[in-house]
C-alpha cells in the first residue's frame, strides 16, 4: 500500500495551508457550544474526520467541516491541553509493510481546525484504540489485527516521533472465529499515569503495564493481566472519576465488568458483572463502548444488535453497579458514543444508519431523553468532545 498521503497533498484536499481556511466560529465570553470530532470509516461514503459543533442549550448537532484525505481515522484522541489530536489509521498495512499508522494535527484554539502534522507506522495491524498520556508526552496504540500495543513520543510540536516501546501479546481464547489469536482493542492510563491498562479481546485478559513515563517503556506488571470470563471478550475499559474503580465492557458475552482498583500497585479485583441486555432479548449481541457520567454516579454501555444504550447506577461506596434501564440509540448499531464535559449530553453514534443520535441526561435518575436532534455522517465510529475556545 501507498503512504496514506503527502502533507502537501493533504493541505491541498482540505484547503489549509498559506490560504488558512478555518472553522468560523463565533467568539463567546463563555462556553456555549463545543467542538465535537467524529472519526469515521472512509470504505464507504465517509471522506475522513468531520468536525462539528454542539450547541449546550438545545443539543442540536451541526456539521462545520470535513478533514478529507485520511483513510479510516477510525478512532480519535485528543491532547490533555486541547492543541493536538490524534487518529489512528486503521489499515492493515501502512507504506508497503505490515501495520497500521497514527497521525498527528494541531488544533487551532480559537476555531477547532485541524493542521496535519506527520504519521507514524503503529508496526501492528490494524490499530482501533489510542489514548494520549496525562501527560501529553506520549500516544499508545492498541493494534487489534496485531494483538499488540505501540507507544510514541510527542515532540515538542505536537508532532509524532519514533516508537518507544512495542509489545505482542501471546495466547488465543474461546471464540473459535474471534479469538484465535490476540485483539488489543483498547489502552488507558490509570489516572495517576504510572500504570496502562490493555483490554485484549482475543485473549480475554486485561493485561497491566508499568509505565516508564520518561522512556515511553510499557513493563510488565508484578501482576501482568486480569483474566475475565472465557469467552467474554474485553473491549473498552474506563475508570470511575478518581480511580477508585474501574470497568470493561465485553463484547462477546455482552457484559460489564466492575473492578476494584488498587492505585498503588495497579492491580484489578473484580467486584461484580453484570448483563447489559435486558432478559427477554434473544437476538445477537455485540458491545462497543463504555463511559462513566462525570459526576461518577452512572455509567453507559453500548449494545450492537439491541441497538441501545445501557444504563447503571454506581454506589460510589462500593462500585457496584444497579441496572436503570435501556434507550434505543434510534439508530443501527451504536458502535461510540461521548458524553460532552458539562454532563448534560449523550451523543450516540450509529455506525451503520450513518447518524449521531443527541440525548438529554437526568443527572438525578441518569435516564436519556431525546433531544430532537439528528446528524447524517456516514460510518460514525468515534466521537471526542472539547470546548473551542480554550484560555
Amino acid at each position: 500500500m501507498k503512504h496514506l498521503y503527502t502533507k502537501r497533498d493533504f493541505l491541498k484536499i482540505i484547503n489549509i495551508g498559506t490560504l488558512g481556511v478555518f472553522i468560523s466560529f463565533p467568539e463567546q465570553a463563555e462556553t456555549k457550544e463545543l467542538i465535537v470530532y467524529v472519526g469515521t470509516y472512509t470504505s464507504g461514503d465517509s471522506e475522513g474526520v468531520y468536525i462539528c459543533r454542539l450547541d449546550l442549550s438545545s443539543g442540536k448537532l451541526t456539521l462545520v467541516k470535513t478533514v478529507k484525505g485520511l483513510v479510516n481515522p477510525s478512532f480519535l484522541a485528543i491532547a490533555p491541553q486541547h492543541r493536538y489530536l490524534y487518529s489512528v489509521n486503521e489499515v492493515s498495512k501502512f507504506d508497503g509493510r505490515t501495520g497500521g499508522a497514527v497521525s498527528a494535527f494541531s488544533i487551532n484554539q480559537k476555531t477547532g481546525d485541524l493542521t496535519f502534522l506527520n504519521q507514524q507506522p503503529t508496526r501492528g495491524a490494524a490499530p482501533c484504540h489510542l489514548i494520549v498520556d496525562n501527560t501529553g508526552k506520549f500516544v499508545l496504540t492498541a493494534n487489534y489485527g496485531g494483538g499488540n500495543v505501540s507507544v510514541f513520543p510527542v515532540l515538542s510540536d505536537g508532532r509524532l516521533g519514533a516508537m518507544t516501546d512495542f509489545v505482542q501479546h501471546q495466547g488465543s481464547g474461546l471464540d473459535p472465529e474471534r479469538q484465535k489469536a490476540p485483539h488489543a482493542h483498547s489502552i488507558i492510563m490509570a489516572p495517576s499515569n504510572r500504570y496502562a491498562f490493555a483490554a485484549d479481546l482475543g485473549i480475554d485478559k486485561i493485561m497491566i503495564y508499568r509505565f516508564d513515563t520518561e522512556k515511553g517503556k510499557l513493563i510488565p506488571d508484578d501482576e501482568p493481566s486480569v483474566k475475565l470470563k472465557p469467552g467474554a471478550g474485553p473491549r473498552h475499559f474506563t475508570f470511575h472519576p478518581g480511580g477508585k474503580y474501574a470497568y470493561v465492557i465485553n463484547e462477546l458475552n455482552s457484559t460489564i465488568t466492575a473492578f476494584l482498583h488498587n492505585e498503588t500497585r495497579g492491580s484489578l479485583k473484580e467486584i461484580q458483572t453484570v448483563s447489559t441486555l435486558p432478559g427477554d432479548f434473544s437476538g445477537r449481541n455485540s458491545c462497543a463502548d463504555i463511559h462513566v457520567s462525570p459526576s461518577g454516579n452512572f455509567i453507559y454501555g453500548s449494545n450492537r444488535g439491541h441497538d441501545s444504550i445501557v444504563i447503571f447506577a454506581i454506589d460510589v461506596q462500593t462500585g457496584r453497579l444497579t441496572y436503570v434501564g435501556h434507550q434505543p440509540t434510534q439508530g443501527r448499531t451504536p458502535r461510540n458514543f461521548a458524553i460532552d464535559p458539562t454532563g448534560t449530553f449523550l451523543l450516540a453514534a450509529n455506525q451503520r444508519s450513518n447518524n449521531i443520535v443527541t440525548f438529554r441526561i437526568n443527572s438525578q435518575t441518569g435516564n436519556l431523553i431525546l433531544a430532537g436532534s439528528v446528524l447524517e455522517i456516514p460510518s460514525p465510529v468515534c466521537i471526542k468532545i472539547i470546548p473551542f475556545s480554550q484560555k
